[in-house]
């Protein structure tokens, strides 16, 4: 048993620094100015969304029996990938720099885009699977 959480733990750890890595990279290819829409976090947020909706069904349907792929996958890339706390972050940085209209766009657009993209992810990959 304790063997199982150590390896579960190196997997997720190893997962989590490439994740934070990607995000990192996209956050510096993409810097949100002090009034702006922040895209670099909307994009990673999106498209992790979509990526762990992708990884449901290919974890459900393709490798149901691989039992450290989520863990490494899920929790550790896509959980180091995306980020709730920079889009907090993002939200307050936004609005207290009087930039109001942009925050509570990108408050409500986050999720009405990246919540779906979860759903359409995981649609879309159970339909290739079945074909």
């Amino acid at each position: 048993m304790v063997r199982r959480q150590w390896d579960v733990l190196a997997v997720i750890s190893a997962g989590g620094v490439l994740g934070a890595l990607a995000r990192y990279a996209v956050s510096r290819a993409l810097p949100p100015s002090p009034t702006g829409f922040p895209w670099g976090i909307f994009l990673v947020n999106v498209t992790g969304c979509m990526l762990i909706g992708v990884l449901m069904a290919l974890v459900a349907h393709v490798w149901p029996g691989r039992r450290l792929l989520r863990p490494f996958l899920g929790t550790g890339v896509l959980g180091g990938y995306t980020t709730f706390s920079a889009y907090t972050v993002d939200i307050v940085r936004l609005a207290d720099a009087g930039a109001a209209t942009v925050a509570a766009a990108y408050l409500v657009g986050t999720l009405l885009v990246a919540l779906p993209a979860v759903y359409g992810g995981m649609v879309v990959t159970r339909w290739l699977v079945r074909r």
